[in-house]
């Protein structure tokens, strides 16, 4: 009696379990529709023969990725997500996981390994204006990616890793990126006059990094891009800063539906016409903050001076001297006598021994885009005033 009574518990106990755990099985269909709900605002889709659920495991199999304005998709095979959670009707994802990519069109071949992302989060609403209505990641990498072209490669990355970071009291988040071992082969360039500067200039094969760091601070909508830069070993470093406000979520909703309305008009130029007055509209709401442009030299300028001298029959020297005559002369024009010296000054120093060269906007207080564009179009002359505008070198 006491067996049969064990029994019945045991089995009770089973079915009761197996109940609960059908009831509250991951539903991987719902999760690939709120993954659309947030590519669809950029007109992308994401589409998957089936979908596979496994525990906590997620399987698009047979997936294909379709972007904004491409009539065919790109067939991407079976994305694998691991420790997928519910969460506040959206979802959390420890892992996802990517095929290795290997395609080929019209004698161009795109290799890429080791793609996946780690702390994902896929928001239940993706039409509110909060940190959490986005679609977030800590980090995400990609081993190396190759093209090649007609059996030359033609580009390549070592890897790549980017992460973001919500500030504490979710106001804004961190983000950076940074891409290794560039790698870009103009050897094969066939236009002779391309080929005989790239060659002349010891441009063949370009060794580089490229990074991004800045932050995003949602109620003012202020990006600070800190660093957009371009490192090339033999040729030199660039670096963009750039800081704006009024990027809102709000902001960027309507960019997205501003740009979703050109996308779905047949007649696109009527289209065009309507999206530039929309844009000029928007762009009302932002703010231009600061920027900074930046170049370190690492031997490029003294090639570019020899080879443009070259071809007029004059050293790398006399030429940086015409020019440092010249640019008096063609800053006059502007009528701007502090910014004419400025710039004289700074190139002359920059040709004479090349270091780095640097343009600064930092005007005292933030300046409304608007103002920016009008002073441009009315009166070009007084910009260097509305910006802070600020050129220098060796520094």
């Amino acid at each position: 009696m006491t067996f049969y009574r064990t029994t019945r518990l045991m089995l009770s106990s089973a079915a009761i379990l197996s109940f609960a755990s059908s009831a509250f099985a991951l539903d991987g269909n719902d999760l690939l529709k709120k993954i659309n709900n947030i590519y669809s605002a950029q007109g992308a889709s994401l589409a998957a023969d089936s979908v596979d659920v496994s525990g906590t495991t997620v399987t698009f199999k047979g997936s294909s990725f379709k972007a904004a304005g491409s009539p065919d998709g790109v067939k991407l095979g079976d994305i694998t997500m691991t420790g997928v959670g519910e969460a506040g009707g959206g979802y959390t994802i420890d892992e996802v996981s990517f095929p290795d990519v290997a395609a080929t069109k019209d004698g161009l071949t795109i290799n890429a390994a080791g793609l996946k992302m780690d702390g994902v989060e896929v928001p239940a609403d993706a039409d509110k204006s909060d940190l959490g209505s986005m679609f977030f990641y800590k980090s995400a990498h990609a081993g190396a990616v190759s093209v090649t072209k007609d059996g030359t490669k033609v580009f390549a990355i070592s890897n790549a890793d980017a992460s973001m970071t919500k500030r504490p009291d979710n106001s804004g988040l961190d983000f950076d990126a940074k891409v290794n071992g560039v790698a870009v082969d103009l050897s094969a360039v066939n236009d002779p006059q391309s080929k005989l500067a790239i060659e002349q200039l010891n441009l063949k094969q370009l060794d580089g990094v490229i990074a991004m760091k800045g932050g995003w601070e949602l109620a003012p909508g202020k990006i600070d891009i800190t660093e957009y830069s371009f490192d090339f070993k033999d040729i030199g470093k660039l670096n963009i800063a750039l800081s704006l406000s009024g990027y809102t979520p709000a902001f960027a909703k309507s960019l997205q539906e501003a740009l979703k309305t050109v996308r779905s008009n047949p007649n696109q130029q009527d289209a065009q016409q309507s999206a530039g007055l929309a844009m000029l509209g928007l762009l009302q709401q932002l703010t231009f903050n600061s920027a900074q442009i930046r170049f370190d030299d690492a031997s490029i300028t003294s090639r570019a001076l020899e080879f443009a001298g070259k071809q007029q029959g004059v050293t790398g020297k006399q030429l940086a001297d015409t020019l440092k005559a010249m640019t008096p002369i063609m800053m006059a024009q502007l009528n701007i006598p502090e910014l004419q010296n400025a710039v004289s000054t700074a190139v002359s120093a920059y040709l004479d021994n090349p270091k780095s060269l640097t343009i600064n906007a930092s005007p005292d207080k933030p300046v409304p885009l608007p103002m920016i564009i009008g002073a441009a179009m009315g009166a070009p002359n007084s910009i260097p005033n509305v910006i802070g505008l600020k050129v220098s070198s060796n520094d």
